[in-house]
């Protein structure tokens, strides 16, 4: 990802959503159909359980965004953990939704948003609490996507950042301008 010099909030929190977006999208696309659905023991989570479970969660947390809780009613979050779509194509149909979701919700923000307040089941935050809430935790998921993904590909796993033993290359690149930092 390029870095983008910006003093807008706003904007590099976009930037990053974006990023790590991609980067989870660019870790499921290496694995099969069956590893999506994969667990590691009986505890553990397949990808597409965390798909299933961010995509919950960003519909509630993001439509009406600043007029309702972002807990709705409807959230049924146990269930964001059993049973998710049983084809590629479905599961990622609602990491889509849920992410249009998202956008659709702090694209037209701006910094004067920022202070408003909203709520998270039933709690007080403000616009940017809520952001950065998000911050934390979509990454945290998107983490354990990338994760599970490599752990399934082994040695088919094609890096999703600086490649092991490339530092020295990546900062050369970084130095001569064709790389970015981020």
């Amino acid at each position: 990802m390029a870095l983008k010099f910006t003093t807008s909030y706003l904007e590099d929190a976009l930037t990053l959503f974006a990023y790590y977006k991609k980067l989870a999208e660019r870790a499921m696309d290496q694995v099969t159909d069956e590893q999506l659905f994969a667990t590691l023991d009986g505890e553990a989570n397949s990808i597409a359980i965390i798909v299933k479970h961010m995509a919950g969660n960003m519909r509630s947390r993001w439509t009406g965004f600043l007029t309702t809780d972002g807990e709705k009613p409807t959230r049924n979050r146990d269930s964001e953990f059993e049973e998710p779509p049983a084809m590629r194509a479905d599961l990622l149909a609602i990491w889509e939704e849920g992410w249009a979701c998202f956008f659709s919700a702090l694209q037209p923000l701006t910094d004067a948003d920022l202070t408003r307040t909203v709520t998270i089941r039933g709690e007080a935050h403000s616009v940017m609490q809520a952001i950065n809430r998000q911050l934390a935790h979509y990454p945290h998921h998107i983490g354990q996507i990338v994760l599970l993904a490599k752990h399934f590909c082994c040695d088919r796993w094609q890096t999703l950042s600086v490649p092991r033993k490339g530092s020295a290359e990546f900062n050369r690149r970084v130095a001569a301008g064709e790389a970015s930092q981020r």
